[in-house]
């Protein structure tokens, strides 16, 4: 069984940061191979199922706010028994350039909190990440920066790098390994 987390804000005052990208490209991937998202109270997120002829994959966007998306990825991966290998959590990641991605197996959580609190969570940096460039704002507040829209400039370079995590994260589900998914992907 495979696991992916976009993380992200509930609530539509939230749902075009920044900081709700992961939440972005999991709508954006559930669209394309058309699975619904539905509640799921005990595990406090919202979820969807893909089963394939290699195997299940757990569609997840935690509800608990950003910074306590450990809780519900534990809730997750304790129940149904999925190894570290075989989740990748999808986040922004203020160090890449907006409009590229990257795809780590490890790492530490380079100060995005919703990352630091599912490290801590399940007690490893060995978990797999796509990382969602959302750039350094020049002069302001980091807070009130990943808490901003994009800009309307933006959006179709945004919308272009969502549809290529997308496609990426359907080569997840579909039985890619990491390792094939980051030749692909990973291009300077």
């Amino acid at each position: 069984m495979r696991l992916i987390v976009g993380l992200g804000n509930p609530g539509s005052k939230y749902q075009f940061n920044r900081h709700n990208i992961g939440f972005m490209v999991l709508d954006r991937l559930g669209e394309k191979i058309n699975v619904k998202f539905k509640k799921e109270a005990k595990f406090n997120g919202e979820m969807a199922e893909v089963k394939t002829a290699q195997s299940k994959t757990i569609l997840l966007k935690p509800l608990t706010y950003m910074n306590l998306s450990g809780n519900s990825v534990k809730l997750v991966v304790d129940y149904y028994k999925i190894s570290f290998d075989n989740i990748i959590v999808v986040y922004d990641d203020l160090d890449l350039e907006t409009g590229k991605f990257r795809i780590r197996l490890k790492g530490s959580a380079g100060g995005q909190k919703g990352m630091a609190s599912i490290i801590e969570k399940l007690g490893t940096q060995e978990i797999p990440r796509l990382r969602m460039g959302i750039s350094k704002p020049d002069f302001q507040n980091i807070s009130d920066y990943v808490l901003s829209d994009f800009p309307k400039e933006q959006i179709p370079l945004i919308t272009e790098t969502i549809d290529k995590a997308s496609e990426a994260l359907e080569l997840f589900i579909n039985g890619s390994t990491l390792q094939q998914i980051m030749n692909k992907y990973n291009k300077k």
